[in-house]
């Protein structure tokens, strides 16, 4: 163990060496220069993916220090294992970039500390008999410290989600319907929509904190059921609830979070927009200043769950200087009738108009996601987050939400990643093929065994960096764990869906529903690449020419 910590501190080091080198090769006068910044994506891509990486292992194997049994110990080498087989090509690949000597970083992915880790985890013999320990066991994988409150919590909504989601999960899905009342009302009854509220407002969380612990038990539990039919219900009043708590003025918050923590009116959030995907900077859709108010003129996309919504979120341009970029935007509040119709129109009694179409997608059904167009649709001024002090800020107002929101994805891919595995580890023991069961193949065995390791990795990752927020931390933590854990979603559900063979593509098998739902994960609340480029690399580069000092 202590050897493992020893190389990804290594490696570590190496890491910011080149994360240093690529920083003054985009600021060769001191400061980030964009057009470097953009002919240097590729490198910068590989840092921030090997920035997430190395901080899952850094917390993966620190939480193994406290593992009661020997799996989760073994599990957390083997990840180990696998981020320095990553770290030495994501490395080797910005070093040849930078025409750097790679010598160093291949000696120590070659040095005998380093082979004796991957003997120990890596041989085929070592992880087919991991992935059978895996399978055999009765233990939560990657198991974190949880209050004895946020256990019943978890168990309740354990039992809540296998009883009523799981049973109209497949419904749903192939039937494109909208999350109906049956769910809805029980997870209003239950808090669910109030866990970043907190209590003075009707919500679940401390006046001081977000009881995020609470929020990821929570997500994971329902997720693991159904990303889209519930896993997902809470991340809109997420972001919402703290976008009022950064900027809101008193008689919002007191109007609105009582509310949003009942789920009455449910919410979305309308950001994208057809012509600017993840570039918020860039947002175009029009807020113009009238008597009493605004009125917005525009086109927002994605907008998820805008049909049974009865409140959305929308930034939008109140300064007509695009070159004012962030600093221009504001967030409304829009209010509108709630529908389960996958197109809509609402005409307002001052002539304005908001109508929605839902977009067709191969998976994430039951929310539904919507085109969004706004014809002279009026807001009045108590409806701007802030009101007069708030104009300018909605940027800002906007990223304080999506930190949470960020986290609470990380948390619905460690669901549906559960789900995923638990599919694959149950078809393993039952399918026979040639005459024994599929898991007692190697080839099976070690893949779970991988599969397992990734997943202990992401919600450890997740519970730690939910706990650094809780602190007042973890801005930059909370983009790496949403980086981290949706592409794991993705590559676990796939190889989940593999096991299955010819029935993992068959959509009567739960496991094909949480491949197609895992992949929107590194495409919303910021794109893998947005997020990657614009957010992390960015950070990372800056703040390595911050320790770096001025050149002498």
């Amino acid at each position: 163990m202590a050897s493992a910590e020893a190389l990804i501190s290594e490696f570590g080091g190496l890491f910011e060496g080149a994360t240093l080198a690529v920083a003054k090769a985009c600021a060769p006068r001191g400061e980030l220069d964009g057009a470097l910044l953009d002919r240097w994506q590729v490198p910068c891509f590989e840092l921030a993916n090997l920035a997430a990486e190395l901080l899952a292992a850094r917390t993966a194997l620190a939480a193994s220090r406290h593992a009661t049994n020997t799996l989760d110990q073994r599990l957390a080498l083997l990840f180990a294992a696998d981020v320095i087989q990553s770290a030495e090509s994501r490395l080797d690949a910005v070093y040849l970039d930078l025409g750097l000597d790679a010598s160093a970083i291949h000696s120590l992915a070659g040095c005998p500390a380093a082979l004796n880790l991957r003997r120990a985890t890596q041989t085929h013999e070592v992880l087919a008999s991991t992935g059978r320990l895996v399978a055999g066991t009765q233990s939560e994988l990657g198991p974190v410290p949880l209050t004895h409150d946020v256990r019943l919590a978890q168990e309740t909504f354990r039992r809540f989600a296998a009883k009523v989601v799981a049973p109209l999960a497949e419904q749903i899905h192939r039937q494109n319907l909208t999350v109906p009342e049956s769910v809805l009302g029980p997870l209003r009854e239950m808090g669910v929509f109030g866990l970043a509220i907190a209590q003075e407002f009707g919500g679940i969380a401390p006046d001081t904190g977000h009881a995020n612990e609470l929020m990821i038990a929570v997500t994971e539990a329902l997720s693991e059921a159904s990303l889209a039919a519930a896993g997902s219900l809470i991340t809109r009043p997420e972001i919402l609830s703290r976008a009022l708590m950064a900027g809101g003025t008193d008689a919002q918050k007191a109007a609105w979070l009582p509310k949003i923590a009942r789920g009455e009116p449910l919410c979305a959030i309308a950001i994208t927009e057809p012509d600017f995907g993840s570039d918020v900077a860039s947002l175009a859709l029009k807020a113009s200043r009238v008597a009493g108010g605004w009125v917005l003129d525009g086109a927002k996309t994605w907008c998820t769950f805008a049909g049974k919504a009865g409140l959305i979120m929308v930034v939008a341009r109140t300064e007509p200087d695009r070159k004012a970029g962030h600093k221009g935007l504001s967030i409304f509040l829009v209010e509108k009738p709630s529908t389960e119709d996958h197109a809509f129109e609402f005409q307002q009694s001052q002539g304005g108009k908001l109508t929605g179409r839902a977009i067709a997608t191969i998976g994430y059904r039951g929310m539904h996601s919507y085109d969004l167009s706004f014809e002279q649709f009026f807001v009045p001024d108590e409806g701007v987050i802030g009101a007069e002090a708030g104009l300018g800020k909605g940027f800002y107002f906007t990223m304080a939400g999506m930190t949470g929101g960020r986290l609470q994805t990380a948390a619905r891919a460690s669901g549906v990643m559960c789900a995923a595995l638990k599919a694959a580890v149950r078809y393993a023991n039952d399918r026979r093929v040639f005459g024994s069961p599929l898991i007692d193949y190697a080839l099976t065995s070690s893949k779970i065994a991988r599969m397992s390791a990734r997943f202990a990795a992401c919600r450890q990752l997740t519970y730690a960096v939910g706990a650094l927020l809780e602190h007042g931390d973890g801005r930059m933590e909370a983009s790496l764990v949403k980086l981290f854990a949706c592409r794991s979603a993705e590559l676990i559900t796939r190889e989940a869906l593999q096991i299955h063979g010819g029935m993992g593509y068959a959509e009567e098998t739960p496991v094909s529903r949480y491949f197609v739902d895992a992949r929107v994960l590194s495409i919303f609340e910021g794109a893998e690449e947005t997020l990657a480029l614009k957010v992390v690399a960015r950070s990372l580069l800056e703040q390595a020419l911050k320790t770096a000092g001025p050149p002498p």
